[in-house]
């Protein structure tokens, strides 16, 4: 049996019509681009007041982690790639958030440190997944079943091979 989600689901002993397998409600892809937009504009104003985006949440929550790191190693827990990254990092560097030197080790690399106001801004970000959980009023474990699918399926579309290098890290 095939999945009614990547293609029609018929079950040959009813009458019933097939489904179009290109119908657009039918897309995993277009459930995934439409969640996304809906679920970051629920974090654009929960993070405003904290002067980030969403993209710059995500670096901080990789440097609140463990700090300091090279770009390299945000760039691998972000997976992204090195040139929309560093723009990012400027910008938080602007805002006092972190700075960012040459590495002692290896001055080829850049270490990315943040500063006590870049680790003070955590305690208000503490405040940003309960927040999150309210507005979308989602039972937290339907959120973290969620995030263990999203996580397996990531996996797989990095273990195919479909996707180069960089488009694994974007």
């Amino acid at each position: 049996m095939v999945s009614a989600l990547t293609i029609c689901y018929a079950d040959h002993m009813t009458t019933e019509p097939a489904l179009d397998p290109l119908a657009l409600d039918r897309q995993v892809c277009f459930a995934l681009a439409v969640t996304n937009r809906a679920v970051l504009s629920i974090y654009r104003p929960i993070l405003a007041p904290m002067g980030l985006t969403h993209p710059q949440y995500l670096a901080m929550l990789a440097l609140w982690e463990k700090s300091p790191m090279s770009v390299k190693s945000i760039a691998a827990a972000l997976q992204l790639d090195s040139p929309t990254l560093s723009p990012l990092l400027k910008r938080l560097e602007a805002s006092g958030l972190l700075v960012r030197t040459r590495s002692r080790e290896d001055e080829r690399q850049l270490a990315v440190e943040l500063t006590e106001s870049g680790r003070a801004l955590r305690a208000e970000a503490e405040k940003v997944p309960p927040a999150v959980i309210a507005a979308l009023g989602v039972d937290p474990t339907e959120l973290e079943e969620l995030h263990r699918v999203l996580t397996r399926i990531n996996s797989a579309a990095q273990a195919s091979g479909a996707l180069t290098p960089q488009e694994q890290r974007s």
